[in-house]
């Protein structure tokens, strides 16, 4: 039974992946809403408390600040996920099947707007509004930089890596904080990890095989969807 924040990591790297939201979305989310809706479960962990230790909603942020061994962006269905990283390198495998984000680009694979984000991206860790900020994104491209922030969180481009709070001209902070971002590469590479290459269909499989661990009854077109992105 999870209790808090520690037993969630430990859980999570047992099971390898996990829906971001308390939606299991037909694979698996570790902490699920209906698991937490059960009167009869004895734990403090709750939605949306405000409590680091118990509210897996603070948790998405902590792995990313605290752990090592643990990654989280919108990576499946265009929606938050956690992989760790034992699981990772599969996932990247079959996502970016050995190319680089140049040759996806060259290809078509790659819009412009996504472009413009990832030469922003590329070259260390920027906060959401920086990245609107020098991109010269408005308001009136909102829709198109939310899809390339999300097609290149998808394609395993870049990914979150924390939080960080605005500042003002005189350099004093205000308002929410702004999500982090740095390319793949970066995050592992700052953890000590270097993703290794492997083969993109032994990858498929192999998540196959743990998502029907974790969820017998997962279909193969969701799984597919899952996997593939």
């Amino acid at each position: 039974m999870i209790q808090n924040f520690e037993d969630f990591c430990r859980d999570l790297n047992r099971c390898g992946f996990s829906m971001g939201g308390g939606n299991a979305k037909g694979i698996f989310a570790l902490i699920d809403y209906d698991w937490l809706n059960q009167d009869t479960l004895d734990t403090p962990v709750k939605w949306h408390c405000g409590d680091p230790e118990v509210d897996p909603w603070e948790w998405r942020m902590r792995v990313l600040e605290e752990r090592t061994d643990i990654s989280y962006s919108k990576v499946f269905f265009k929606t938050s996920g956690f992989i760790t990283k034992e699981w990772y390198p599969y996932f990247y495998a079959v996502r970016r099947s050995g190319e680089t984000f140049e040759e996806a680009y060259e290809r078509g694979g790659i819009s412009h707007t996504a472009k413009r984000i990832y030469d922003i991206v590329r070259d260390g860790y920027v906060a959401l509004h920086e990245i609107k900020a020098l991109g010269g994104f408005g308001k009136e491209d909102k829709s198109s930089f939310d899809r390339a922030m999300v097609e290149l969180q998808m394609g395993m481009f870049i990914t979150m890596t924390g939080r960080q709070q605005k500042k003002n001209k005189y350099g004093i902070e205000y308002g929410w904080n702004s999500t982090v971002f740095t390319t793949v590469e970066t995050f592992w590479a700052e953890r000590d990890f270097e993703i290794p290459e492997l083969d993109a269909e032994e990858s498929y499989e192999k998540i196959r095989g743990q998502i029907l661990l974790l969820n017998p009854t997962a279909e193969e077109k969701t799984i597919r969807k899952f996997i593939l992105g």
